[in-house]
């Protein structure tokens, strides 16, 4: 998405645009009618660029879309793009209509600053609209690429591994610290299987508590659950020193479960300290289980194979 500019940038690039169309001409009267009518024009192109640069969000993937959704609400980017969409229709059509009014009038230079004034005014009534999706744009051309590959979602609690995790085991260097919500978005690792390549993405920390409570960072964690696993790796920490007691966690993990179809990981983390009956366990701090817990989850990778593959076959029928 390119980078969305102010009303004044606009401006100033489309009356440095029309001051060239303008110096062509040699007649006054008619330069002066020109110059209105490529003010017009170029805040148009310029207004239709931006909305051309932004995708359509129907028609995005689910993820996606569900990111775009929390991050800023896809009705309020909606309204903007149409706010800029309005502005460029008008601008063009009262160019014209100002530049033949002044074709036919003895004082077109007078006429020339009051076209100025209005279209000027037009573009600075969408200067909020233009400043958001600048914005918006700056955000989600950072949103990691998610390939279509054989996709591991890593979730839990906050400060319980998770991060550790995939730095040992991916290509994803996602920054490690002892307090909650280190991790503040989606970050996307990858490892070479063979020829093929299977994804980790981590996921920030979830809280078990009700949906309309968790914020933005939870709530990315949970479109990624949802929207791109194929196998979820789900870590506890029973030693605690997560900061949060198992029960928690435990009730969590069974909401995660309820949320999806996809198969469901669990390992208990930090074996160092501490081991668990009934889960896998592994240490991220002295890497222990750590390939035992890769291998489980590359179990469900040929089922995924498998599926795609005749996903491929049905679709070149």
């Amino acid at each position: 998405m390119p980078t969305v500019p102010t009303a004044d940038e606009i401006l100033d690039r489309s009356f440095r645009r029309a001051a060239k169309k303008m110096k062509e001409k040699l007649n006054k009267d008619r330069a002066n009618e020109e110059f209105v009518r490529a003010v017009g024009a170029a805040i148009h192109d310029r207004l239709v660029y931006i909305i051309r640069g932004f995708p359509e969000f129907d028609k995005i993937p689910p993820f996606y879309r569900e990111l775009a959704e929390i991050l800023y609400g896809i009705d309020k980017l909606k309204q903007s793009l149409g706010a800029v969409g309005w502005a460029a229709k008008h601008t063009k059509m009262v160019g014209n209509q100002l530049a033949i009014q002044s074709r036919h009038s003895a004082e077109t230079l007078i006429l020339r600053k009051r076209a100025v004034a209005r279209l000027a005014s037009m573009v600075h009534q969408i200067d909020k609209d233009l400043r958001f999706l600048n914005e918006v744009r700056n955000v989600l051309r950072q949103l990691p690429h998610v390939e279509d590959a054989f996709t591991i979602v890593i979730a839990g609690y906050p400060n319980v591994g998770k991060s550790s995790f995939i730095k040992i085991v991916s290509s994803a260097t996602p920054q490690i610290a002892s307090y909650p919500f280190t991790t503040k978005g989606i970050i996307v690792g990858h490892r070479d299987e063979g020829r093929e390549r299977i994804q980790f993405v981590d996921t920030p920390g979830i809280l078990d508590r009700p949906a309309d409570e968790r914020n933005a960072i939870e709530k990315q964690a949970l479109s990624a659950i949802m929207n791109v696993a194929h196998v979820v790796l789900f870590i506890l920490d029973p030693s605690g020193h997560c900061g949060y007691p198992m029960d928690m966690q435990l009730r969590l993990l069974e909401e995660v479960k309820g949320m999806i179809t996809v198969p469901v990981v669990v390992v208990a983390n930090k074996s160092d300290l501490g081991t668990v009956a009934g889960y896998l366990s592994m240490s991220t701090e002295t890497n222990e289980g750590v390939d035992q817990v890769l291998h489980e989850i590359l179990a469900f990778k040929p089922a995924f194979t498998e599926r795609r593959q005749a996903q491929l076959q049905e679709e070149n029928q």
